[in-house]
């Protein structure tokens, strides 16, 4: 079974047979099988009210989520979650005196589940699928499989300097990020090593071109102007630019000896539209170690998972 982050199963074909009639949920209460549905409402005892097609299911607070019963996980977590997917089991079926199908069902079970086939089995630099769910100064809280959260920290979100996490990500983007450490049920992400190495990245660019960027830091000797979110060079200084100021640049040099790049700044440019598509150098489930220097520079920068 595939432990996904919530939102994933929401629309596919399976998951919304097993919500289409009371046969098919009886079928996936009896077999175990993870659904997932929108939640309508939060109502004043912290039950999230759940509906489907064929019945009105109910998660009740204590079942709402690992954590909720025992006052480790806060209700705010529960919240939250309206008018969005949440993944659950069925525990129980019923039909009222009108004929109305109601269905108990727990997301907690489900929690569970994910941390014992999937969450405890991670092991550092392995590589998996995240949602992310809200973003604070300090990092990104992504869910990586049935509402589990874990952390980004921002400076592990790429090698680029970036003021907030949303200069990267926005709430609901699904990303890849790589495990690197566990303890116990506490999962530790990091993200920068699957946008590529300074020779991957300077790859893309030539000596000669005028490109794109985001100036990220204005210093007393350059500007650093980002040409990729794992890749930045210096521009001479200018009193007419500020962090975050997207500009184009000419590419005076590129060293990889030194894992140096020289720009001048051509002209600043109005704001646009942030690309927040992610282009990952590595497609394999697990990395064990990774190299972001170059092997000339005489300094090493990079990652052990071994």
């Amino acid at each position: 079974m595939k432990y996904c982050p919530e939102g994933s199963l929401t629309g596919t074909a399976l998951n919304s047979r097993y919500l289409s009639s009371p046969e098919t949920l009886a079928e996936a209460m009896e077999n175990g099988i993870i659904l997932e549905s929108r939640v309508t409402l939060c109502n004043s005892s912290h039950d999230l009210i759940v509906e489907f097609p064929c019945a009105e299911g109910v998660i009740p607070r204590e079942e709402g989520a690992v954590g909720i019963s025992d006052g480790k996980t806060r209700d705010i977590a529960l919240i939250s979650r309206v008018n969005k997917p949440v993944c659950f089991k069925v525990k129980k079926l019923s039909t009222s005196p009108d004929g109305r199908l109601h269905a108990v069902l727990s997301r907690r079970d489900a929690q569970l589940d994910c941390l014992r086939n999937y969450i405890r089995q991670l092991s550092p630099g392995d590589i998996i699928n995240a949602c992310v769910t809200h973003l604070e100064q300090f990092g990104a809280f992504v869910d990586i499989g049935c509402g589990i959260p874990s952390l980004i920290p921002i400076d592990a979100i790429s090698v680029s300097r970036i003021a907030h996490p949303s200069d990267r990500f926005f709430c609901g983007q699904f990303i890849r990020a790589v495990v690197r450490s566990r303890d116990n049920d506490r999962v530790f992400l990091t993200h920068k090593e699957l946008l590529g190495s300074w020779e991957e990245n300077a790859s893309i660019f030539n000596a000669g071109e005028t490109v794109p960027g985001i100036v990220r830091s204005v210093e007393e000797y350059g500007v650093f102007v980002e040409l990729t979110p794992n890749l930045a060079g210096l521009a001479e200084i200018r009193d007419d630019v500020a962090p975050g100021q997207h500009v184009s640049v000419y590419i005076k040099a590129i060293i990889p000896d030194k894992m140096k790049v020289k720009l001048i700044i051509v002209d600043k440019c109005a704001p646009r539209e942030p690309d927040r598509s992610m282009r990952y150098f590595i497609s394999s489930d697990h990395i064990s170690y990774w190299q972001y220097s170059t092997d000339g520079s005489g300094k090493f920068s990079g990652t052990d998972f071994r």
